[in-house]
């Protein structure tokens, strides 16, 4: 029998008089987007799982706004903004999670300017602190010696630093973690970023995913695993443009970890 997933909303909370520990900020892609769905799914399987108190904002989300600032329009991601500043003040919101490193780059670095002011973690930190915590435990069966390499979105490595919380999840799935040639400090964009997932890429030689696939594909992997719902789209797009869908899987961090917990 599937259980069925907990997802109480902020409102439920107030009306309650109480607090969750963390808001989980869906985002966009991870509320209407197919495959990011499932990336939410799995991560609220965990945080279900660890009996984590978190709520979502439902209806009352709105996207953060990053793709208008990216794109050169700053009134309206100020408007984004401000809008739901207002919402996370109501509810006197503390602590965000969420699995997009664009809405925790937005919200951590340009809402603090506007008056948002929180503490803002990536879904990957915040699995390794239910991992220390010894909240959540991870078996590595299904991945054991599986050649897993994590290709770093932008927002995640080298906006905000933080490169080692997603690696030392993989490592705990005792599987083999490969590097690309590019990584970290040096990793390439997957090329959605600064909203062009929102268009069509410029002439050129080769698509910006193109390239990042075939860098992947130099290390012989087993899965691609990727933090950010984006990241996951071009990517998979990468593999599919290679035709090795059938040999080489895209998993977001919470999947892995999800799959190897068998929520």
């Amino acid at each position: 029998m599937v259980s069925e997933l907990k997802v109480p909303t902020m409102a439920e909370f107030f009306s309650k008089g109480t607090f969750p520990e963390v808001l989980f900020w869906v985002g966009c892609a991870g509320s209407f987007d197919d495959r990011a769905k499932k990336i939410t799914k799995a991560f609220v399987k965990i945080l279900n799982k660890a009996n984590v108190s978190f709520a979502v904002l439902g209806t009352e989300e709105s996207c953060t706004g990053d793709p208008a600032k990216r794109a050169g329009n700053e009134f309206l991601f100020q408007m984004q903004a401000v809008t739901n500043i207002e919402v996370l003040n109501a509810y006197e919101i503390k602590k965000i999670v969420t699995a997009c490193p664009h809405c925790f780059n937005t919200i951590k670095n340009e809402y603090p300017g506007l008056g948002g002011n929180y503490e803002v973690v990536h879904h990957t930190q915040f699995l390794k602190q239910l991992l220390t915590e010894g909240r959540i435990k991870m078996e590595g069966g299904t991945f054991k010696g599986k050649r897993i390499t994590f290709h770093d979105p932008c927002y995640l490595g080298r906006g905000n630093g933080v490169y080692e919380a997603p690696r030392d999840l993989i490592r705990k799935l005792d599987a083999e973690l490969v590097e690309m040639k590019s990584c970290k400090q040096r990793g390439l964009c997957c090329g959605a970023g600064g909203a062009q997932m929102f268009k069509e890429p410029e002439k050129g030689n080769k698509d910006v995913n193109i390239e990042r696939t075939e860098q992947a594909l130099e290390i012989k992997p087993d899965i691609i695993a990727a933090g950010c719902p984006f990241c996951n789209t071009m990517m998979t797009d990468g593999i599919k443009n290679k035709e090795k869908e059938d040999s080489i899987a895209v998993m977001d961090i919470a999947e892995l970890i999800a799959t190897a917990e068998d929520l």
